[in-house]
């Protein structure tokens, strides 16, 4: 009889210390296991770009953009930092004569510019390639600091705004800062 019960204490301390050991190797495998590559998906609405925008632009029609934290490492596990950085980076349509009217404003002194640098590979299809870009960094500082004056849920701005007014079109590239 003594021997059955050798027995069961036996299997009774394996599956007790067994099974604190097993728990922790599937949690730390499901900690160190790679997820697949997410992919950039191009949105086409228009709300959030009209809302934030708009103001200064005018209403945006036909865009195609992207906004994702470049903060992110992909990894939806890790604790997340204090401080987010949001990239808005798109194009879009503004009204007919838009562009032109607000390349046209002297205060804002805009020059010719090279194409977009650093668009995400997502986007590229849909900027013409013979776009005639014009820039200015007065510009940038006014829909900065019209971004800026905004509620404060909508982050920090700091961007870049490019226009082509044969085809009534915006680059944006903007940083949000939310803290």
């Amino acid at each position: 009889m003594d021997t059955q019960r050798g027995r069961t204490n036996r299997r009774r301390f394996l599956l007790i210390a067994g099974l604190p050991l097993l728990t922790a190797g599937a949690g730390m495998t499901y900690l160190l296991w790679p997820e697949p590559p997410r992919r950039a998906e191009v949105r086409t609405d228009l709300e959030p770009l009209n809302r934030r925008l708009g103001p200064f632009l005018g209403e945006l029609t036909d865009a195609h953009w992207l906004g994702y934290d470049i903060d992110d490492t992909r990894d939806d596990r890790s604790i997340p930092g204090p401080d987010s950085r949001v990239r808005v980076v798109g194009v879009a349509h503004l009204p007919a004569g838009g562009a032109a009217a607000i390349t046209g404003k002297p205060d804002h002194a805009f020059a010719a510019a090279g194409a977009p640098s650093g668009l995400p590979a997502a986007l590229k299809q849909h900027l013409p390639a013979a776009a005639a870009w014009q820039h200015s960094p007065g510009f940038d500082a006014y829909a900065n600091g019209q971004g800026a004056g905004g509620q404060a849920s909508d982050g920090i701005p700091s961007g870049r705004y490019l226009f082509d007014t044969a085809r009534d079109l915006v680059h944006f590239d903007v940083l949000y800062l939310f803290t």
